[in-house]
């Protein structure tokens, strides 16, 4: 490759990619695992391939080696690969169509069910389970866990995309899929190789000096990072043939109200439903 041509999985390029910028100056360390991570985009299109014998298996051996509080383990996940079932799915999270075109979506579940049974076996108590802290234990642990498999996947070539919609109506999602109590489904997460007509691109992010704080919170001070991250969403939504809407824009119509939740206004009373006291 000629010195003046940048590869597009450089670190440099990488790094550009992710914040519009060429201002980024070359990192003093970098490693194959960073490349995966600063390469990740969302997949929406996915061939029909099917994947390998034992590739769950092995993500889901990644998954497991994230960490987990108290080494509670207080996660589980269902692999959905039955077409039925994935309609289903896809109509909770509003007729998302690559949820029925990915070979598989992954169920990443918050699950205090296993210890309440446990508990239940050996007559010893589990009130802890109760409380909301140990929901947030069990929410926190599937998410460090799906992000594993998502790591895992892309480096082996596959594709992904969060499916937090299915939160739209976890009871429909817990019936489909025989959850027992205090079982939650937190996102899912299609899984398949990318579709060769795929152009999803690396999505820009906000700058890091609006995320990155030093030893205290600094308040204030984002609105011209902001306005830039603006432009940069709307030149990757051009690029990307979609709608150009400017993220603070979409951002804060996202929280304006209940309305604006799809549904997820109602979870504390569906957590109740569900089995959790959140006490």
């Amino acid at each position: 490759m000629p010195d003046n041509i940048v590869s597009p999985d450089s670190p440099a390029a990488l790094l550009a990619a992710r914040y519009r910028s060429g201002a980024i100056s070359q990192p003093p360390q970098w490693s194959a695992a960073l490349t995966t991570l600063l390469a990740h985009r969302s997949v929406r299109s996915y061939a029909p391939t099917p994947l390998p014998d034992g590739t769950i298996e092995t993500l889901v051996a990644a998954a497991q080696s994230a960490p987990s509080s108290s080494n509670l383990q207080t996660w589980s996940v269902v692999s959905v690969a039955d077409p039925a079932r994935k309609a289903v799915l896809a109509e909770v999270a509003g007729g998302q169509q690559h949820i029925l075109q990915a070979p598989v979506i992954l169920v990443w579940l918050a699950d205090l069910n296993r210890l309440a049974t446990l508990g239940a076996e050996r007559g010893q108590p589990v009130e802890g389970l109760d409380y909301l802290e140990t929901l947030f234990v069990g929410i926190i642990d599937a998410a460090l866990a799906a992000q594993n498999a998502v790591v895992a996947a892309e480096s082996l070539g596959l594709g992904t995309v969060y499916i937090g919609a299915l939160r739209n109506d976890p009871e429909r999602v817990a019936a489909t899929l025989n959850l027992p109590p205090q079982v939650l489904a937190v996102f899912g997460l299609c899984l398949g190789y990318p579709a060769a007509t795929d152009t999803s691109g690396i999505k820009p992010r906000l700058d890091r000096s609006v995320v990155l704080h030093r030893e205290t919170y600094e308040s204030g001070g984002c609105t011209a990072p902001v306005a830039a991250y603006d432009q940069a969403i709307q030149e990757f939504q051009r690029e990307q043939g979609i709608a150009q809407v400017p993220w603070s824009k979409q951002a804060l119509a996202r929280v304006a109200g209940a309305h604006s939740l799809s549904g997820r206004d109602r979870i504390k009373g569906v957590l109740h439903r569900l089995g959790f006291k959140l006490v």
